[in-house]
């Protein structure tokens, strides 16, 4: 059976295949259908493009440069294990036909390595380091489409959606979060349509692994410290520091939480108060839900005051002390949702909003676009206004701020909202009708 993620299958002429693929391309791109011998991943990819209004001779844009781009770099969990890229790696990309290349998981480039020559020609389409590789930013790509899909992909030639790219064949393999199992980046090799072979695939999808394996070696080993994981799930989960795991309660998972928030303890009425706020709640009630946390967990919680007899990790505060660090990127790729999103207890609550506060305002402040388009990406900040015009207005280059204000000059500026201009960058046109949609749906607009 053929192998899905490879362009070709044994004994395929690859110039004729190009040729083939680019007329089905065409028909596509002027409105026709998709048939043989387009293969499903690209069939699906160039659905997801027209889906996304991304025209067929689009290119890349260099969104990050400078010292930007280096802090950037240096602050992703890649770059530790770009030494190993370059071991697995360099000789394909130093032997004069190809490019060593690396995203982080937004498909924006943080390094390309290989020979000078080759350097200079995919500069000619904007592969280079800073460039925006997403699949809905530049259409069916390698590195883009191995992160679309979470898939290690051949894309071959005219299976490009830009024509811009389409002398080129790629090979990619996303890299995953060792602990998270997360997307954070993916390593790619580029070059001639000879790079269509089963080898190649074979080759980015073992650097992949082994660089995950390296993450996983180079993370800190587990010392006996409990860990609490509350972001983004109603029901916590505690790794006992003993290679145990224990799935708690909604109720035991506020407990916990908020116990591990307040290290010197709790009374049994200010407990109650953070838990249940002003409801009249028999003390017996809390009493009983303590005593099953503490048969749950024996000697981890104490009395008088309540409180946790070991200091507990959780990642609310990790998130936190990446803040603290001045660490963006970090907190963003810990941050994998709000506390407990469930939870009303008003402690929850508080911690809740704190944390989420404190990463918009740095967000915000920042006005990185990768960043600020996967907070709006996620179910946390979809309906986030502000977050959408923050993104909007760092793609236009336009001033801080929200984009649009009361006063003399806001038709005028919603009109720039509701008509984007022509050639805009997809995501250009996306932020701007979706800040036009939510605040419409605010009533900001009246």
């Amino acid at each position: 059976m053929q192998n899905p993620w490879l362009a070709l299958e044994a004994g395929a002429d690859p110039g004729e295949r190009a040729g083939a693929v680019r007329r089905a391309h065409e028909e596509f791109v002027t409105g026709g259908g998709i048939g043989a011998p387009v293969r499903h991943v690209v069939a699906e990819s160039w659905r997801r493009c027209a889906g996304a209004s991304l025209a067929p001779e689009g290119v890349a844009r260099v969104d990050l440069t400078d010292d930007a781009l280096e802090d950037h770099r240096l602050a992703h969990p890649l770059a530790g294990v770009m030494p190993l890229f370059r071991e697995l790696l360099g000789t394909v990309a130093d032997d004069g036909a190809h490019l060593l290349s690396v995203f982080d998981g937004s498909g924006r480039m943080l390094w390309a390595e290989g020979h000078a020559q080759v350097m200079r020609r995919a500069e000619r389409m904007n592969f280079v380091p800073g460039s925006r590789w997403a699949e809905d930013r530049v259409g069916t790509n390698g590195p883009g489409t191995a992160l679309a899909v979470d898939h290690a992909v051949q894309i071959f030639a005219s299976e490009h959606y830009s024509r811009h790219i389409q002398s080129w064949t790629c090979a990619a393999a996303p890299v995953h979060d060792p602990r998270t199992h997360r997307i954070i980046g993916a390593v790619d090799i580029t070059g001639g349509n000879h790079l269509a072979s089963p080898q190649s695939l074979a080759l980015v999808q073992a650097t992949a692994r082994a660089a995950e394996a390296a993450l996983a070696d180079r993370a800190p080993r587990a010392s006996g410290r409990p860990v609490l994981s509350v972001l983004g799930r109603d029901e916590a989960l505690l790794a006992t520091g003993d290679g145990g795991r224990l799935r708690l309660g909604r109720r035991h998972s506020e407990l916990l939480l908020l116990l591990a928030a307040h290290p010197d303890g709790l009374t049994g009425e200010r407990l109650a108060v953070e838990l249940y706020g002003d409801r009249d709640v028999n003390p017996v009630t809390l009493r009983a839900e303590l005593s099953r946390l503490r048969s749950l967990l024996g000697p981890l919680v104490a009395s008088r005051p309540y409180r946790l007899t070991q200091r507990l990790a959780t990642d609310h505060d990790a998130v936190s002390e990446a803040l603290a660090a001045g660490d963006l990127s970090g907190a963003l790729a810990a941050y994998e949702g709000p506390p407990l999103p469930s939870s009303e207890a008003p402690g929850v609550l508080r911690l809740r909003r704190l944390l989420e506060d404190r990463l918009r305002r740095r967000l915000l402040a920042r006005r990185d676009p990768a960043q600020l388009e996967s907070w709006v990406r996620a179910p946390w900040g979809e309906d986030d206004l502000e977050a959408w015009e923050a993104l909007h207005a760092a793609l236009t280059g336009g001033p801080g701020g929200p984009l649009l204000v009361g006063g003399p000059g806001t038709r005028a500026a919603v009109g720039a909202v509701r008509f984007p201009r022509r050639g805009l960058d997809p995501l250009e046109t996306t932020a701007a009708v979706r800040v036009r949609e939510l605040r419409d749906a605010y009533g900001l607009d009246g």
